[in-house]
C-alpha cells in the first residue's frame, strides 16, 4: 500500500467505481457511521455488562463442574482491551504507510488511510460483542438442541454488518477497498488473541454444557 503497483492501481480503480455507483448515499452513510467509536463503543459496553452479569451468575456452577477457578470477568474485560488496542495499532500503521485517501478526501489534513480505523473499530467491537453473546447464550442454553444454531446465526449477522460498514466507507469515498480489507485482517488478529486468552485463562470453557 505504501508504493504504487498493480494491486494498488486495481484497488483504486475499484474504489472509484463503487464511489461513483448508484448505491444509495443515505444508507451508505448510515452504514459507514456504524464504524464510528461513538456508535460501536456503547453497543460493546452493553454486551460487556450483559456478559459479565451472565458470567457472575454462573460462576459457582462452572467452578464446581470443571474444578477450576472461574474468571468470569475476563472475557468482557478482554473485549474492552481489544477495542482499546484498535487505535493503538491503527494510528501508527497509518502514519507509517501514509497512504493517500480517495479523491473525496483530498482536502483532508493528512494522508494515512490504511488501514481503516472505522473498519477496524466495527470489526473488533461487533465481532467481540458477537463472541461474548455466543459464549453467554451457550452457557444459558447448554444441553438444548437449539444451542448449536447460535454461533452460525450470530456470525452471519456480524459478517453482513461489517460488510455493510465496509461498503458504506467505500461508497462514500472515505476509504479504498483495501483499506477496509486491511482493517478486517487486523481485527481478525485481535479477535483470535481474545479467543485464545479467554479459552486459556477464563476457566469457563467457552460456555460448554456441564458434565461434558
Amino acid at each position: 500500500m505504501a508504493d504504487h503497483g498493480p494491486l494498488r492501481t486495481l484497488d483504486e480503480r475499484l474504489g472509484r467505481a463503487v464511489a461513483a455507483s448508484d448505491l444509495p448515499v443515505g444508507p451508505a452513510e448510515f452504514c459507514a457511521d456504524l464504524g464510528n467509536t461513538a456508535v460501536a463503543l456503547p453497543v460493546l459496553c452493553v454486551v460487556m455488562v450483559w456478559a459479565g452479569w451472565q458470567g457472575w451468575r454462573g460462576r459457582s456452577q462452572e467452578a464446581s463442574d470443571e474444578g477450576a477457578p472461574v474468571r468470569w470477568w475476563l472475557p468482557p474485560l478482554a473485549a474492552g482491551l481489544a477495542l482499546a488496542a484498535v487505535p493503538a495499532l491503527v494510528v501508527p500503521l497509518k502514519l507509517w504507510l501514509a497512504r493517500p485517501g480517495p479523491p473525496q478526501m483530498a482536502g483532508g489534513a493528512h494522508d494515512g488511510f490504511y488501514p481503516s480505523g472505522h473498519g477496524a473499530t466495527a470489526a473488533v467491537a461487533y465481532g467481540v460483542a458477537a463472541l461474548l453473546v455466543i459464549r453467554g447464550l451457550r452457557r444459558m442454553r447448554a444441553g438444548r438442541p437449539a444451542a448449536g444454531t447460535v454461533m452460525p446465526t450470530v456470525i452471519a449477522a456480524v459478517a453482513l454488518l461489517n460488510a455493510a460498514v465496509g461498503l458504506g466507507l467505500v461508497r462514500r469515498g472515505y476509504h479504498w477497498p483495501l483499506d477496509v480489507a486491511g482493517s478486517w485482517c487486523l481485527a481478525g488478529v485481535l479477535l483470535a488473541v481474545w479467543c485464545a486468552v479467554c479459552d486459556r485463562w477464563s476457566g469457563t470453557g467457552g460456555g460448554r454444557a456441564p458434565g461434558r
